[in-house]
């Protein structure tokens, strides 16, 4: 697989990785060995590999879930270690695969985190209508439990909570799983529109066809090693998808 040198444009990056590698301190080997890229504000990054390639690891690194072993990652031309780890999640928001609504209504759990950064009643109430209207999701939904969701539901609903935080970038992981076709292409159409109003998106997302339509650029990522990072426009899909069928039969072979 080719593994092109991007001409990154002089302004200065909204997100930038240099040289990260990470393990944990009880692993005898890297789940990410020396990953460097740079994202631009706007970028809709599509993050794909085979399974335990370190893309859900990246995402935990650049929310700060998680320290890098080595390396650096900057925010701003501002190192992560200066920024408070709230302040940081204030701006990087992450939608881990499976969501929980603590215990919450639908309208709580859309509502908390508003309220813990002191947004006043009636724009958080603006904020819940304009956000279900964008994803389409039905009113009636508001006063439900999180059991009373199915997965896709549960799933949409954590996108939606994310999305009313208005973050700067933000950080999904395989969102679309638990979807159908249809959803999850309408997904995609939101997802850009957010990003034509300037919010960074990287997606984890196994599915090449989406990650085609959403991406501005796609990350590449097998073993923990970065093997292409690329604009869309210059990607080999059929290639990719043919390594990514190679890859996943590999792990399952060692598995």
């Amino acid at each position: 697989m080719p593994n092109y040198s991007e001409n990154y444009p002089e302004t200065t990056p909204q997100l930038r990785v240099d040289g990260v590698s990470f393990k944990t301190p009880i692993a005898s080997s890297y789940l990410l060995d020396n990953i460097s890229f740079q994202v631009q504000k706007g970028d809709r990054v599509a993050i794909v590999g085979p399974s335990g390639a370190g893309k859900t690891t990246l995402l935990r690194l650049l929310n700060r879930l998680s320290s890098p072993t080595t390396g650096s990652i900057y925010l701003e031309n501002t190192d992560y270690r200066q920024i408070g780890a709230i302040e940081l999640r204030r701006q990087i928001t992450l939608v881990m695969q499976e969501s929980k609504l603590l215990g919450m209504s639908v309208r709580e759990a859309l509502a908390y985190p508003l309220k813990l950064r002191g947004v006043n009643s009636s724009e958080i109430g603006d904020r819940i209508s304009g956000v279900i209207q964008q994803l389409h999701i039905p009113e009636e939904w508001l006063n439900r439990t999180e059991l009373q969701l199915s997965t896709g539901q549960k799933q949409l609903v954590a996108i939606a909570r994310a999305i009313v935080l208005e973050p700067k970038i933000l950080l999904l992981d395989e969102p679309t799983s638990a979807l159908d076709a249809g959803k999850a292409a309408y997904l995609v159409q939101v997802l850009q529109e957010l990003s034509n109003s300037q919010t960074t998106i990287l997606m984890v997302n196994h599915q090449l066809e989406l990650a085609q339509e959403f991406a501005t650029r796609v990350l590449y990522l097998q073993q923990g090693r970065l093997l292409e990072n690329a604009m869309c426009d210059r990607i080999n899909w059929e290639e990719m998808r043919q390594n990514l069928i190679q890859a996943e039969a590999q792990a399952e072979q060692e598995w």
